[in-house]
């Protein structure tokens, strides 16, 4: 408010010095005239110094500026120095970021809006080849693989993907794109090839111990059927030969789902228009004579949209549900499976039984190998533990999602849900 009362002050001065003289000699207007052209040429001036200030950069001088410019020129002074203040504390923040980045064992790539290199980590130039030179080309140029290609065009960054090393084709990367900011996205890529090792080890020593368990086991299974079929055997080791032949039987279907899961997890994936009418009418058919021609299926088709996929798996996994949803409900109860399709395409298999149903806390592992939920019953069930862990197996391998609704003493409803682009 001072500065602009020295304004004020100023303007009075001029004006009333004019007003006194044209009172003797008139033209009060033309006075008025010349003090505002003269104010006029006074800010203009003032003008043209604050633009010759600001290209100069020299914000040191604003205290010997007077009235109202001396407002504004401290105001942009403290401006330019706030601003000052927020790129040193923004370099320094980059500077820790490029640091602690380029300590990183996995490589960070980002990339611009077209997948061009922005910037990138010490490890994304050891493990993928990538130079500091390269900054502006597009990553699909330099790293060709067509997974990686097909990855970042289909822009659907939930999923992860391992493709071999660039420049090491011992290596394998887990890629995976967060986007983020405008456009942005950050590549990470980890090198994932001691896990992929140790998971095909284990593959391989499953598949081999449960291959090599076979022979004996049906040897063993053989000599049992053969002891049970003969009418001299004492009742005491009748008992004992029936137990031993209930186990052999139990621990075959182990071996034959231990199997099937290492087939799953090695087998290439196969795609065929797989009929689901036909597929599901024999599954029910199948799992009624099981239930000795109780009945108990009720099928019911809306759609006759088919599957691209491999028959045989899916024949596994939705029987997988289905014995599963008989032997976990009362004999008396039904079972519903309908096959639907979605307004938007979307194909999904429903598998509903009215059982003793699953606790909420156990759902989220139901689809682990040989787990299975403490529940009291009165008899006992008999299973091996992995019929939906093959089920979720078959469904990743098919692009599909299992969900699952339950509630204790009412039962419990799988749905596996196929993308549109499925549909044949």
């Amino acid at each position: 408010m001072d500065r602009w009362q020295r304004e004020i002050k100023i303007v009075i001065a001029l004006v009333l010095p004019a007003l006194l003289l044209s009172y003797f000699i008139g033209h009060l207007s033309l006075m008025l005239l010349c003090i505002s052209v003269l104010l006029l040429i006074k800010q203009t001036i003032a003008i043209n110094e604050l633009e010759s200030w600001l290209s100069r950069g020299a914000f040191r001088d604003y205290r010997d500026r007077k009235g109202i410019w001396a407002d504004i020129y401290y105001h942009l002074w403290k401006i330019k120095k706030t601003d000052k203040k927020r790129k040193k504390k923004l370099s320094r923040m980059i500077d820790q970021f490029r640091t602690s980045t380029n300590a990183l064992p996995d490589a960070a790539v980002v990339l611009g809006e077209y997948a061009e290199i922005e910037w990138t980590n010490k490890a994304a130039r050891e493990v993928l080849g990538l130079k500091r030179s390269d900054k502006g080309q597009r990553i699909p140029n330099l790293i060709r693989a067509p997974q990686f290609v097909q990855f970042l065009k289909s822009q659907d960054y939930q999923q992860k993907i391992c493709i071999t090393s660039p420049v090491n084709d011992s290596i394998i990367l887990q890629i995976s794109i967060v986007p983020y900011g405008a456009g942005l996205r950050l590549l990470l890529a980890q090198d994932v090839t001691q896990i992929k090792n140790m998971e095909r080890m284990r593959t391989d020593f499953v598949a081999n111990v449960s291959h090599e368990l076979r022979t004996p086991l049906t040897v063993l299974k053989g000599y049992l059927e053969t002891l049970l079929d003969m009418d001299d055997v004492p009742k005491g080791l009748a008992r004992s030969f029936e137990s031993m032949a209930t186990q052999t039987e139990r621990m075959q279907h182990l071996i034959d789902d231990l199997l099937m899961l290492a087939k799953l997890e090695t087998k290439a994936k196969k795609f065929e228009c797989v009929t689901m009418r036909d597929l599901l009418e024999q599954i029910c058919h199948e799992s009624d004579l099981l239930e000795k021609d109780e009945r108990r299926i009720e099928l019911t088709i809306t759609t006759e949209s088919n599957l691209k996929g491999d028959s045989q798996e899916l024949q596994s996994a939705f029987t997988n549900l289905l014995v599963n949803a008989l032997k976990y409900s009362p004999a008396t109860s039904p079972v519903k499976v309908g096959w639907h399709q979605k307004t938007d395409g979307v194909l999904y298999l429903d598998v509903e039984d009215f059982g003793e149903g699953i606790a909420s806390a156990d759902i989220p592992r139901i689809t682990e190998r040989f787990y299975r939920a403490e529940v009291k019953r009165n008899h006992k069930v008999v299973g091996t533990g992995l019929g939906l862990a093959i089920v979720k197996h078959v469904l990743v391998r098919h692009d599909a999602k299992l969900e699952v609704e339950s509630q204790q003493g009412k039962g419990s409803r799988f749905r596996c849900l196929f993308p549109a682009l499925r549909a044949c």
